[in-house]
């Protein structure tokens, strides 16, 4: 499928359906008609996680206000991402960049994990959530991913469903990655990545207690945990998830 990447995108709130009207927000006003100047008729591409990729027209209200008017269906909703990923939280700006990527490599539900070693305890969910909206934004995707508040790593991990397969990426694990990821046929899957200073040993084992667990190695070299996080998602995808099907499920 062609995916329009020039037409500015927008994640709205309303039912999306032809000759529907969309007002906008003091925000979103500025953005489109401030800082991109789009003129009246300029088009703009809608979606809200429910009625797929939409395509409106700008018309102005005055300076400062405007809508749009919804038009025709681009692309049809597609299933959201089952793939859960939990993560020890970084600095800022690097969990800023994790949350975009995590959005750009599918996944459906961000998930904050305190550890032993995480450095940084406080998260602000929703500067997570904004930046998976930009990266949907960005990125042609249809779907935004659910992201949970932050907690420890049992509860964490005892919140998953029985039959979800645990991704346990540990850097003192060895052995091909690949090779073990695709043995796995069809299974829900969360991918679990650790702090910078990675796990301590009674993480380690009961992480490794929990039933439907695999542990994988990210290769000979240590990465940072931003790094590992793309890596790690890449191969989950690549191996076991949907880039193995025949079009791009958006």
């Amino acid at each position: 499928m062609a995916y329009d990447f020039i037409t500015k995108r927008l994640f709205v709130e309303e039912p999306l359906q032809a000759g529907g009207s969309i007002s906008l927000s003091p925000e979103q006003a500025n953005y489109l008609l401030n800082v991109l100047r789009l003129d009246n008729g300029a088009p703009v591409l809608l979606f809200n996680g429910q009625d797929g990729e939409w395509r409106s027209k700008v018309v102005k209200d005055g300076k400062k206000k405007g809508h749009l008017t919804v038009e025709e269906q681009t692309r049809p909703q597609t299933p959201k991402s089952d793939l859960t990923y939990l993560f020890a939280p970084l600095k800022q700006a690097r969990l800023d960049y994790l949350a975009q990527k995590a959005v750009e490599m599918g996944v459906g539900r961000l998930v904050p994990v305190i550890t032993q070693f995480t450095q940084v305890r406080q998260v602000k969910t929703a500067r997570v959530a904004a930046n998976a909206l930009e990266a949907a934004e960005q990125c042609g995707i249809l779907n935004l991913p659910e992201v949970d508040e932050a907690k420890g790593l049992a509860e964490a991990i005892e919140a998953l469903e029985p039959d979800r397969r645990l991704i346990f990426c540990d850097e003192r694990h060895e052995g091909d990655p690949l090779a073990a990821l695709a043995a796995l046929k069809g299974e829900r899957l969360a991918l679990l990545i650790g702090p910078e200073g990675g796990f301590s040993d009674a993480e380690r084992s009961a992480i490794s207690a929990r039933p439907q667990t695999l542990t994988i190695s990210l290769g000979p070299r240590i990465l940072r945990a931003d790094t590992a996080a793309v890596a790690a998602l890449a191969l989950v995808q690549a191996a076991a998830g949907d880039w193995r099907q025949a079009s791009p499920d958006r």
